[in-house]
């Protein structure tokens, strides 16, 4: 059986750099000629898994004349995709490096409202072209308009499909999916202190807490992202911690994205849950390693991994 990756992106964005030497306020700022990126949790987990050498279909939502260069882009980049049309025009988040000072100023906007029609429409086509043993990755936060308990829809249609269901997502609607039956989730640490209930999560209590929320919620696999520390994998009966290579960063940006795109490489590969989160962790470190939002680097994360595989490693 073919195990393919589909990719689900609600909220997408084009996403438009530009640098300017020195940023002062009541003046014209020359700035450089504009790069554009095609954006948002998924498309970038499609992105990368291209890059890693993988291909995926990518569906998502998208609107207007900005939903329109996010396609072009991702006809470019060689990108199976299927868009599902809507009425909004696709958000653009604007990124300005100051020359002089190398400092990044982020302008994210919210995504257009979207209307349970375009929404219904989405989880119609999600239906048709999921099937058994795909891995469904759906990443990114909610646009205005999709019920709070859209990703809980999704995880019955993957559940129906008997395919894996892959969730990196925040805030209110991960405290709803976490409700229903998830094959992998990758939170953060304040992601999982508000899974949990917890104001923090001290490193000596992480182990414990994770445990507490397997026994807890239908999850096979939880990957904690603990950023520059690697990250903690923890299934019902292990726990391994899997640190990160110490790299000059340049940005974080895009590396939680490549670090979901590596694991799923990962398991498309067979490899057991551990390598599958080294990895992860190696392609997410390489994305560290560049500027903007290029993501991971193949032969990099490649070495990586390598490094990775020699540590030590805690179980717990």
């Amino acid at each position: 059986m073919h195990k393919k990756v589909v990719t689900l992106t609600v909220n997408p964005v084009l996403d438009k750099s530009v640098t300017v030497p020195g940023i002062s306020p009541n003046k014209k700022l020359r700035c450089s000629a504009p790069i554009y990126d095609a954006g948002g949790g998924g498309i970038n987990v499609s992105r990368a898994i291209k890059k890693l050498g993988g291909e995926s279909l990518c569906i998502y939502l998208g609107g207007g004349p900005t939903g329109d260069h996010l396609k072009q882009l991702l006809d470019k980049a060689g990108i199976q995709q299927l868009l599902v049309p809507i009425k909004g025009w696709t958000r653009d988040n604007l990124s300005v490096t100051d020359t002089i000072t190398n400092l990044q100023y982020r302008f994210g906007v919210p995504g257009p409202e979207v209307t349970k029609q375009e929404w219904e429409t989405l989880l119609e086509h999600l239906e048709n072209n999921l099937h058994e043993g795909d891995y469904l990755v759906a990443s990114g936060k909610l646009p205005p308009g999709m019920p709070i308990d859209f990703y809980n829809q999704v995880a019955t249609i993957a559940q129906k499909k008997n395919a894996r269901f892959i969730l990196d997502t925040s805030g209110e609607a991960l405290l709803q999916a976490s409700k229903s039956p998830i094959y992998l989730m990758k939170p953060n640490l304040g992601e999982l202190s508000t899974l949990c209930g917890v104001e923090s999560i001290s490193a000596m209590a992480l182990e414990s807490i994770a445990k507490k929320f397997l026994e807890e919620h239908n999850c096979e696999i939880l990957v904690v992202s603990l950023g520059a520390k690697g990250a903690l994998l923890a299934k019902k009966d292990y726990m391994e911690h899997i640190p990160a290579p110490t790299v000059l960063q340049k940005t974080t940006i895009g590396a939680g994205d490549s670090m979901v795109a590596g694991m799923v490489i990962g398991l498309l590969k067979g490899k057991t849950p551990s390598e599958m989160v080294k990895y992860g962790v190696a392609c997410g470190t390489s994305a560290t390693m560049y500027e903007g939002t290029q993501l991971c680097n193949k032969d990099d994360a490649d070495k990586l991994y390598e490094w990775i595989r020699t540590q030590k490693t805690s179980l717990g």
